[in-house]
């Protein structure tokens, strides 16, 4: 799904091809789109509002809950766009990306149509339980966490809490024991169809399958079966868990993060910005969009 296609080795009549390609932004939200401490998305929204008036649709990609993201998409102006949470482990489509012959319409809120991914997280939890016993490693789950200790970990208010439990598909948990413990625990939960995925704040717990590559390459490949075109593909995100995501899409923007965990992506069309959270995100599609050979000044002949 990587083009490759280079801000600086593109050919000189690159900027005529991408006004002609429909587009996709894929972004991470926790410390990329919004905030990492106050979730708030200012910065960004002059660029949100130029791509919603062009008609390109920005796709949360986020570890979050699918009853988090439902208020966030309200308040970012994103309800017409599909969303991927909890790390890939769950779809959902508004109507105008559903396939008559593939999907049952309204089986979500608000006519979503919802695909689970992952496994379901009863069984994780139950796995969980399993393995911190059999080889007795540390860790605490976020189910098991207090309502006061998720707030100060998260920085979440007393509702945003409720919503970030109400998982389907994923656990995130805090890692308490050695690194050699960890690689024990993953090889175990391999055994068991399930992997480990390193975010900002948690380690998350959830099926092989899924991650947010997957779930970004999926999506993809519906917009081009329903559109009939292959659509210019930008993601954004912070951490390590948006690797997969940004080595799927063309142009890909890794956010400077409020951590310092690696993240190196294996693509060609890589900029790292130096702003943090939504003004790093308006940075990177700044760089990729902004600029003279960004091609947004036809962009909505195609995209709308």
């Amino acid at each position: 799904m990587n083009a490759g296609l280079s801000r600086l080795s593109a050919p000189a009549t690159s900027s005529e091809a991408l006004a002609l390609q429909p587009r996709l932004v894929l972004t991470d939200l926790d410390g990329s789109l919004l905030d990492h401490h106050s979730y708030e998305a200012s910065p960004a929204k002059p660029w949100l509002t130029r791509l919603k008036q062009l008609g390109i649709p920005v796709i949360p990609v986020t570890s979050k809950t699918r009853a988090e993201v439902s208020p966030l998409r309200e308040a970012l102006g994103l309800t017409d766009t599909p969303f991927i949470a909890e790390n890939g482990a769950v779809i959902g489509l508004p109507q105008a990306w559903c396939h008559a012959r593939l999907d049952r319409p309204g089986n979500g809120t608000d006519g979503l149509v919802i695909k689970h991914i992952s496994v379901d997280v009863g069984l994780i939890r139950a796995r969980l339980n399993v393995w911190r016993e059999r080889l007795g490693v540390t860790f605490t789950c976020m189910n098991e966490l207090s309502l006061e200790e998720l707030k100060s970990l998260t920085g979440l208010d007393n509702d945003g809490v409720r919503l970030a439990r109400l998982r389907e598909g994923s656990e995130p948990l805090i890692w308490q024991d050695s690194d050699t413990a960890l690689e024990s625990f993953r090889a175990a939960l391999k055994g068991d169809g399930l992997r480990l995925l390193r975010g900002g704040r948690f380690w998350h717990v959830i099926g092989l399958s899924a991650d947010k590559g997957n779930a970004v390459e999926w999506l993809i490949q519906r917009f081009t079966s329903l559109r009939g075109r292959q659509p210019l593909s930008m993601g954004l995100g912070d951490g390590p868990n948006d690797i997969s995501m940004l080595e799927m899409v063309d142009q890909a923007v890794v956010i400077r993060g409020c951590h310092d965990l690696p993240v190196e992506p294996r693509t060609a069309a890589l900029y790292r910005t130096q702003a943090r959270g939504p003004a790093g995100w308006a940075e990177g599609v700044s760089y990729w969009w902004g600029g003279d050979d960004g091609g947004l000044a036809d962009a909505r002949a195609v995209s709308a």
